[in-house]
């Protein structure tokens, strides 16, 4: 199926949910905005603005690319997946004031005549650390693949995640599910509204990414002061093949 990748850059005003069931129920909720942009094209804000939206490659894959494309390029080489210049539209957060923290950064890429071909779901944790996963979803976007990085200090790094990450067009729906053996214990959703790039936007949340940070922060601090174990955090590398 050709399709017509959404014209960028955008914001999308999200609500953001995660929702445990083990092995303790607890829920948490934010807003925030992301930015679908085409890293072949990114914005440039004009000098007043410029601070509150940086789009910087040493944020993504092994931070050491001359462009974020490059990095995404990179890994997918290591995939064997060549796009052959095909277009790719990228759903992030930006760096605000020098800060920047991207929980999931999603790339939906497509061959030259617009064919998807791949989406590859960018993870980072709170201790400095990303890992990449391609996908291959199907026609309703859903795509599974075995967790191999550590997120969550209270899970450990097994089971799958089962993503429906349909491409954004007026509104944003992704979810993120964690299965494991005995169930299905962490749900993620991002559900958002697009809007044009005002500066308005901008400046109502100029915190936005910090805010992101420190929430997660603070919502695990609860958890552990709960009782929840912490799992062994083993080491990784920002490398641009999965181990």
């Amino acid at each position: 199926m050709v399709t017509t990748p959404a014209p960028t850059p955008a914001l999308y005003r999200c609500a953001i949910t995660h929702v445990r069931t083990a092995p303790q129920r607890y829920a948490l909720r934010h807003r925030t905005y992301m930015w679908l942009v085409d890293p072949d094209r990114l914005p440039r804000l004009p000098l007043p603005l410029r601070a509150f939206a940086r789009f910087d490659p040493r944020d993504h894959f092994t931070g050491r690319h001359p462009s974020i494309r490059a990095g995404l390029d990179s890994f997918l080489a290591g995939h064997g997946v060549d796009l052959e210049g095909g277009p790719v539209v990228m759903l992030t957060h930006a760096r605000v004031l020098g800060h920047v923290f991207n929980p999931l950064t999603l790339y939906w890429c497509h061959g030259p005549d617009r064919t998807p071909r791949c989406v590859v779901a960018e993870v980072h944790n709170t201790y400095g650390r990303r890992h990449s996963y391609l996908l291959r979803p199907d026609a309703s976007g859903v795509a599974e693949v075995d967790k191999a990085f550590y997120v969550s200090p209270f899970f450990p790094v097994d089971g799958r995640y089962r993503m429906r990450l349909p491409a954004p067009g007026s509104r944003l729906d992704l979810t993120v599910h964690l299965e494991r053996e005995d169930g299905r214990p962490f749900t993620a959703t991002v559900r958002g509204t697009r809007h044009e790039v005002r500066a308005g936007t901008l400046l109502r949340r100029p915190w936005s990414t910090l805010a992101v940070s420190a929430a997660i922060r603070l919502h695990g601090i609860r958890l552990y002061l709960r009782g929840l174990p912490v799992q062994p955090r083993p080491d990784h590398q920002n490398t641009e093949n999965p181990a």
